[in-house]
Order: C-alpha cells, then sequence, then structure tokens
C-alpha cells in the first residue's frame, strides 16, 4: 500500500538501527509527544531494539487520557439528562468516570450515540429539534478543524439544539511545561530529563512545525517533527541522537510528505474564528497557561457547560490510578502496581487503559508481561 508499506520495510529499519547506534556514544532521553506514536513504538518493540543509552519517555500526547475527571464527570451528568442526545467519539465511552462511564449511562437509558464527525451531531441535531444535541469536542489540534465546522455550521443553520462541551488542549505549551518543569527543586532550576522530542506529524499538519522554534531556541532541546509508521519514528530518533551528539539543538521536519511549516492555512481560519485560547487542566500535570481553546464569546451560546449549568463539578482524582506519572513520563505503565491486575481494559482506573493512543493501552496490548515477568491477569496462553 502506498505510503504505507515502505515505511514499514524491515532492511529499511535495520539501516536505521545501525545508523543509530553507530551515533550514539552516550545516554539520551527522547520524549515522543504522540500516543500514536507510543503504540507504534510498543508493538514494533522499536525500544527493545535500540541502543541501551537510549530512552523513550512516552510524553502526554493522549488527548483522551489528558482529558481530566471532571470533564468526564461533567460529560457524564450531561449525557444523563432527559430529553439529551450525547455524541462522542467511541475511545469516550469506556474512559471511566467517578462512578460510571458513557456505556453505563447508555445501559441505564440514556441516548449516547458514537459518531464519526462531529457534523454527523450536526445532522441529528437538525432531524430532531425537540432534543439537546451535544458533541464531545476534545483533542489536541488535530481534531479542531472539524469540530470548530460543527458549531459554525449549527449557527449557520440557525440550530439552537446543539452544542459542544469543550475539551481541547494544545502541544506546545504542554511541551513547554515539561521542558521548565523545575520538578520542585529549591533552586527553581530546569530539572527535566527529556534532552529532545519527536513532535506530533498531525498536529503539525494542521497548525504547522513554525510554533516549535520558540521552544528549540528558549530551552535548547532538539524537536524533530514525525509521522507514525516505524521508519518515520527511527528516522526521527535518528535525527534528534544526531543533534545531541553534536550538541546541536533545531527544528527539523522528518514528516515533509505530510507537514508543512506553515500548517494548514483555512483550518487554522477556522479555528481561529471560533475559539480562543483559554487555561487548561491536563490530567497529571496540572493547570498550564493558554493550553487549551474555549468556544470565543461568538459562539458561546453553544457552550454546552453552561448550557446544562456543569461548569461546578470538580472531581479529585483516583488515588489508585497512577496515570498522571504515566503521562509526565515519571513511570512506565508495568512500574504501576494496579497494572494488569485490578487495571485492565475491561476494568480501567484510568483512561490511560482504554484510550486507543493510551500508553498503558499499548503495554496491556503488546507487552503482556509485567516489568517483573509476571503474567498479566487473563493474557494466559
Amino acid at each position: 500500500m502506498r505510503y504505507l508499506d515502505e515505511f514499514r520495510d524491515p532492511e529499511l529499519a535495520a539501516r536505521l538501527f545501525a545508523d543509530i547506534a553507530r551515533a550514539t556514544t552516550r545516554e539520551w532521553a527522547i520524549m515522543e509527544v504522540c500516543g500514536g506514536q507510543t503504540h507504534a513504538i510498543i508493538r514494533n518493540g522499536i525500544d527493545q531494539l535500540l541502543p541501551p543509552a537510549i530512552e523513550l519517555i512516552h510524553g502526554p500526547g493522549c488527548p483522551v487520557c489528558v482529558t481530566p475527571l471532571a470533564v468526564i464527570d461533567k460529560a457524564l451528568a450531561i449525557a444523563g439528562m432527559p430529553d439529551v442526545v450525547f455524541c462522542s467519539f467511541g475511545d469516550m465511552l469506556r474512559v471511566p468516570g467517578s462512578e460510571h462511564d458513557l456505556f453505563q449511562v447508555r445501559s441505564h437509558g440514556g441516548d449516547v450515540r458514537v459518531v464519526y464527525s462531529p457534523l454527523d451531531a450536526v445532522r441529528i441535531a437538525e432531524d430532531n429539534p425537540g432534543k439537546q444535541v451535544v458533541f464531545f469536542a476534545i483533542g489536541f489540534e488535530t481534531t479542531a478543524p472539524a469540530n470548530a465546522m460543527a458549531v459554525f455550521q449549527a449557527r449557520q443553520r440557525g440550530l439552537t439544539n446543539f452544542s459542544l462541551l469543550v475539551s481541547h488542549v494544545l502541544v506546545p505549551p504542554a511541551m513547554e511545561a515539561i521542558m521548565s518543569s523545575s520538578n520542585g527543586s529549591s533552586n527553581g532550576s530546569r530539572t527535566s530529563r527529556v534532552d529532545g522530542f519527536l513532535a506530533a506529524g498531525h498536529v503539525c499538519s494542521v497548525m504547522g512545525s513554525w510554533q516549535y522554534e520558540p521552544l528549540v531556541e528558549r530551552y535548547g532541546v532538539p524537536i524533530v517533527v514525525t509521522g507514525f509508521e516505524p521508519l518515520d519514528v527511527l528516522e526521527g530518533i535518528r535525527r534528534v541522537v544526531i543533534q545531541l551528539e553534536a550538541g546541536t539543538a533545531t527544528l527539523e521536519n522528518a514528516y515533509p510528505r505530510v507537514v508543512q511549516a506553515a500548517g494548514n492555512i483555512p483550518a487554522q481560519a477556522m479555528i481561529n474564528d471560533v475559539f480562543e485560547v483559554c487555561d487548561r487542566t491536563w490530567r497529571g500535570i496540572g493547570e498550564i497557561a493558554g493550553s487549551g481553546w474555549r468556544l470565543n464569546e461568538r459562539y458561546r451560546a453553544f457552550d454546552a457547560e453552561e448550557r446544562f449549568d456543569v461548569a461546578a463539578i470538580d472531581s479529585p482524582e483516583s488515588t489508585r490510578c497512577r496515570s498522571g506519572e504515566v503521562l509526565q513520563g515519571l513511570i512506565t505503565p508495568h512500574e504501576c502496581e494496579a497494572f494488569g491486575r485490578e487495571c485492565t481494559p475491561r476494568t480501567p482506573l484510568g483512561a490511560t487503559m482504554v484510550s486507543s493512543e493510551g500508553a498503558c493501552a499499548a503495554y496491556y496490548q503488546y507487552r503482556r508481561l509485567d516489568a517483573t515477568g509476571v503474567e498479566l491477569r487473563g493474557r494466559g496462553g
């Protein structure tokens, strides 16, 4: 398949592994930002085939996973209300709230529907004028243009029964939060152990790569934009290692077949018409200034949080789930005591175990054994 099979070529992969091994003379820690890259790494065993000196750190690049518990509980509260049709992508239905998930809301009579586009929810609102139709608009910059288009079209069509529950997050501010982290050091100096980043190609396809240049200049950390196939990831790692070994820090685009420096200008225009930047809380990290989008004043009437009066819901995170530490790259999933035991895809404690981009889901699906070699529950032969 064009643009797929050629980026999974084992001979080319072997050459890239050899190039990385030859270039590596010191220990380096590289963070892949996107959960899709994490799954590619674990599925293909890339981290196990790299030189021992190269450590891959899994970052907070799963929008489902970083959505705070309070937002999930707001969604559950709205979905359970009478005359509400709650629409969402399928990966949100198994994400646990404080007491239940959207699947359980549906089993108790709630009208919860899986859609493949936010524009599907607009059509549902048009076909059901007596119902309040809500779309759960979460995601990074990648999904924002379609969500913006949905509310734009709803306004154009005069649909007063359509709204968005918005929890959009932005990648560059999160990367900056990681790079500037002092981890509680007394002098406030930067103690992040990340030496270089693999930036998410799909985000850059919308927003462009230019927004990462100030981060490279400010923190002196290499950032390489990569895709999601094995050769994409390996090429990104190779370029980061070469920069680190040479003592340089630049922004490189290793995904030119998709990403342009300026990004998708029409998509950005749609985003800017509908959304405005706001502070946003990330699960496991906390509030990051300027790291989210919300509906701007022109579209505020379509804000489900205000329409259904759920803004006051504030839920503490589970003490049993260590997904926050996983999302910060402080631990790997199988270092969590609950991983594969109390916490499985059937009985998840957190979103990282059920999201298609979650690091815990990747470890459970592809590794099967924890760090000590103990066979995981339900995965025996």
